[in-house]
């Protein structure tokens, strides 16, 4: 798996839980979501301690890409309340895209200290140590993620890619195979099960994979460069 896409699958995941924690909006353009957002500060004006309403505005700002106003939103939002959950990690999510990592970091902190098994605020925390070069650090906590969360794709998935990146080939061999058992359809993982068996040199086993792949009807363009490179 392309690294940058594993980032952006990262960063999606980390809001998609806004969907059912915040979001009741439905609209769908970026017209749309300046509709809901007109809607939602005239409601604010009538009810202006409503959290609700502005954890809904705040919403409404990451879709459109409003990190400063939704870090307002989740400020006064935690000035009253500086443990909610809610506005803690989608502020850290907005801080993220403003590149204010140790602001980013802060936040994911006081959630782990709330709630120390909060899954998404330690790939959040994890993600963050990335950017700021701390991989070892970062891989420390997806450790952490796997122990607490076994079940879950999510935290094999983030600490193979990082594995992938640090080329500690074996390990991410055995987690991104650990992520197909748990999402046995989703052929990025198989892909990228297959890319370190490549970097590893076992070439027939990497063929044997991409056989399976190619016998389910996977297209043949995405499998035609690993193939290239068992040649």
């Amino acid at each position: 798996m392309d690294r940058r896409l594993y980032q952006k699958g990262l960063m999606l995941l980390l809001l998609s839980v806004a969907v059912t924690q915040q979001q009741t909006v439905l609209a769908q353009t970026n017209q749309e979501w300046r509709d809901s957002l007109n809607v939602l500060n005239q409601q604010i004006a009538q009810s202006p301690y409503n959290v609700d309403l502005h954890l809904r505005k705040a919403a409404v700002n990451l879709e459109l890409q409003q990190w400063e106003f939704a870090v307002d939103e989740y400020k006064l939002i935690l000035r009253n309340d500086d443990k909610n959950l809610t506005a803690l990690f989608y502020r850290a999510y907005a801080y993220i895209h403003l590149r204010r990592y140790d602001l980013a970091k802060n936040d994911y902190n006081d959630i782990l200290l709330e709630k120390p098994t909060h899954m998404e605020a330690r790939l959040g925390l994890s993600y963050v140590y990335q950017l700021m070069g701390k991989r070892n650090d970062a891989l420390d906590l997806l450790n952490i993620v796997v122990e607490q969360h076994p079940d879950s794709v999510a935290g094999f998935v983030a600490r193979a890619s990082l594995e992938t990146d640090m080329q500690r080939y074996e390990a991410a061999l055995y987690d991104w195979e650990e992520a197909t058992k748990r999402d046995p359809d989703n052929t990025d993982y198989q892909l990228s099960y297959i890319d370190v068996l490549i970097r590893l040199g076992r070439n027939d086993a990497a063929r044997r994979e991409l056989d399976k792949l190619s016998g389910r009807g996977v297209n043949q363009g995405s499998l035609r460069a690993f193939y290239k490179r068992i040649k």
